[in-house]
Order: C-alpha cells, then sequence, then structure tokens
C-alpha cells in the first residue's frame, strides 16, 4: 500500500481512538465498475484470509455427529450442532437467527440434512454451513478470527463492506489487511474493475484511500 493511504488510515485511527465505551470496528467498503453482480459469474463467494486477522475471535458452530470432529470442535469452544437437533433448530426462530452471527462448519455427509433442514433460511442469507472436506476442524476453528467472507447479496449492487480488524490495531495492520483484500478482490474481478475503497470506524465517517 502507498504511503499516503497509511498516513490516512492512521490519521483515521488517531481522530476516533477511545472514543467511545466500546471497541470499534475497522470496515472496508469497496466500490467496483464493469462489473454486473447480477450476473451469476460475477457474484462474490470468497474467503479472505486477513494478513493480521479481525482482531476477534469468531463464533462457530459445527454441524456434526462424529465424535473425531464434535469433540475436538467443542474442546475449542465451538456449539455443535448433531443431526438430531436440525428439527428443533428449524422450528425456532430464536435459534435460527442466531445461528447467522457463527461461522457455520459441517460435517460433509450431515449436509443433505442441513439443507433439508435449514437451507431455505440459510440458503438466501449465503450462510450455508462449509463442508469439512479435507480439512482439520481444529485448524479451521483456530484460524477463523482471521477469516473474513464476501459474498454478493440483496440487490447485486457494485459494492461490499468488509470487517479488516479494530480501533486497537495499528496503521500499519490495517493497511496489510486492506491489501488483502483488494488481492482478493483483484483476482476474482480485475484490479481496473476496482473503482475506489474507503475505510471506517463504526462511529466515524469514511475516508477515501483509493
Amino acid at each position: 500500500m502507498e504511503k499516503d493511504m497509511k498516513d490516512k488510515i492512521a490519521t483515521l485511527l488517531e481522530e476516533n481512538k477511545g472514543k467511545r465505551k466500546f471497541t470499534q470496528s475497522v470496515e472496508a467498503a469497496v466500490n467496483f465498475r464493469n462489473v454486473d453482480f447480477t450476473k451469476n459469474v460475477n457474484r462474490l463467494n470468497i474467503e479472505i484470509k486477513l494478513r493480521n486477522g479481525t482482531g476477534k475471535v469468531n463464533k462457530v458452530a459445527v454441524f456434526a455427529d462424529d465424535p473425531s470432529i464434535a469433540d475436538k470442535a467443542k474442546e475449542l469452544g465451538a456449539t455443535i450442532i448433531s443431526k438430531s437437533e436440525l428439527t428443533s433448530v428449524a422450528g425456532d426462530k430464536s435459534r435460527m437467527n442466531e445461528l447467522l452471527s457463527y461461522n457455520l462448519l459441517a460435517q460433509p455427509n450431515l449436509m443433505p440434512d442441513i439443507a433439508k433442514a435449514l437451507g431455505q433460511f440459510l440458503g438466501p442469507k449465503n450462510k450455508m454451513p462449509r463442508p469439512l472436506i479435507g480439512l482439520d476442524v481444529a485448524e479451521v476453528i483456530k484460524g477463523s478470527g482471521n477469516s473474513i467472507f464476501i459474498r454478493s447479496k440483496g440487490k447485486y449492487l457494485p459494492t461490499i463492506n468488509c470487517l479488516i480488524g479494530n480501533e486497537k490495531m495499528s496503521a500499519d495492520q490495517i493497511a496489510e489487511n486492506v491489501d488483502s483484500v483488494v488481492d482478493a478482490l483483484a483476482k476474482k474481478v480485475g484490479k481496473q474493475n476496482i473503482k475506489s475503497i474507503y475505510v471506517k470506524l463504526t462511529m466515524s465517517k469514511p475516508v477515501r484511500l483509493l
């Protein structure tokens, strides 16, 4: 990232850090040009590993019956949902809404059952769980705070918003996380189609970087 962009981030943090009674998140907004997100081929559905993490530990829920997955996930603090619980979860609106705040993972052979019970609710919100195919559940859970998911949704407008850190992180760390986002998006849509980038704290005005 160019020095003037880092300086803008540093100024943003200096002017807003510690001014609220809570730790403010740092968010990025990226606007695109010449990309039609109403077309399936252009829609975004990518996981981005931020170089310095998000600054928080994400909640994880794992759909699993296999003890080798469920026990390991539970030891790491994940919420476990078994196959036998799917019907009760599907019938409880508050529990379904609560799932939206979790990173969702699933034992691969439970995916059809999850789709049948919860697909109509989770699918439109792009929250269907990630099947643990060839993945170590422990590594995925430990890395959950380092990753964000960017998905096209709603009216498929040419813009995305994402979490890139919090106010306790340094300007260099935030800048590196912005680079992580831009690099991943450029591979999908082409760097020339990234029109502008803004960053802001939860309660601040946005600052344009590009």
